[in-house]
């Protein structure tokens, strides 16, 4: 969180801090303040008109020396060192109206966020469907693909071997098929997707579980993709990644 403040104005910037630290947990934040004092009627500065006799008083000497009178104006005399200066502010009344400022634009600024939030569960929950109709897909598919490698290796094997021991065979098959299959993967993909969807119901800050949820979710769908041996299956592995690229951008702006 970046606070930018002139000079006369620092002795607020904790107070600025911890309103702000306390309403946004999550992103870049900037606030930035510029303060011009507007002056009406002369108010806002201070006459030392004590300062202002003795000064006149001094050049009615200087006159009688020169024996020719001196030609200076009022604005000549506020000129000189020590006849005015600002009068100093009410530090406690500016930072009530800084305070109250800044809670206004904060507001606002929390209302445009919830309305974008909003949009985001949307588009997220969109997607979280989408990949849960992929999941489906896939998992009617792999019983499928399973038996589809099952007889191609033992074509394969056969053609190769004049006499093969069909019972290793088999236990190699089936030692073959545990290491493709993918139903654990898929079960934890759904959970997953079921968890953000949860999540995506909460009213407190949720960015940080998503963005765990989503790095979750991308672990499965990696795995998913290299034990595919199907083309059908890695097409449905790249779309899953899609999903959780875009949803993973989109959570970036959620707090």
């Amino acid at each position: 969180m970046t606070i930018k403040l002139p000079d006369h104005l620092r002795f607020i910037e904790t107070d600025l801090r911890t309103l702000l630290t306390g309403k946004i947990n999550r992103g870049k934040v900037e606030c930035g303040l510029s303060y011009k004092k507007q002056l009406k009627n002369g108010q806002g500065y201070y006459v030392n008109m004590d300062a202002v006799t003795a000064l006149l008083a001094a050049t009615d000497q200087i006159e009688e020396q020169m024996l020719a009178p001196l030609s200076f104006s009022a604005l000549d005399v506020l000129a000189f060192p020590g006849i005015q200066h600002e009068q100093n502010t009410d530090k406690t009344h500016l930072a009530e109206a800084i305070n109250q400022l800044v809670k206004k634009t904060l507001s606002d600024l929390l209302e445009v966020r919830e309305r974008e939030g909003a949009q985001l569960k949307l588009l997220i929950e969109e997607r979280c469907h989408k990949m849960q109709a992929f999941v489906v897909l896939a998992q009617q598919r792999m019983p499928e693909v399973l038996q589809l490698i099952r007889t191609r290796l033992k074509d394969k094997i056969v053609e190769l071997v004049a006499q093969p021991d069909f019972d290793r065979l088999e236990q190699e098959l089936v030692y073959l098929a545990q290491k493709l299959d993918i139903t654990e993967e898929l079960d934890r993909l759904n959970t997953h997707i079921t968890e953000v969807l949860r999540v995506l119901t909460q009213k407190d800050p949720i960015g940080r579980r998503l963005d765990f949820l989503m790095q979750e979710l991308n672990r499965e769908a990696n795995t998913l993709g290299s034990k595919s041996t199907d083309k059908e299956m890695t097409q449905i592995a790249i779309e899953l990644k899609v999903l959780i690229e875009q949803m993973r951008e989109q959570i970036q702006n959620i707090e």
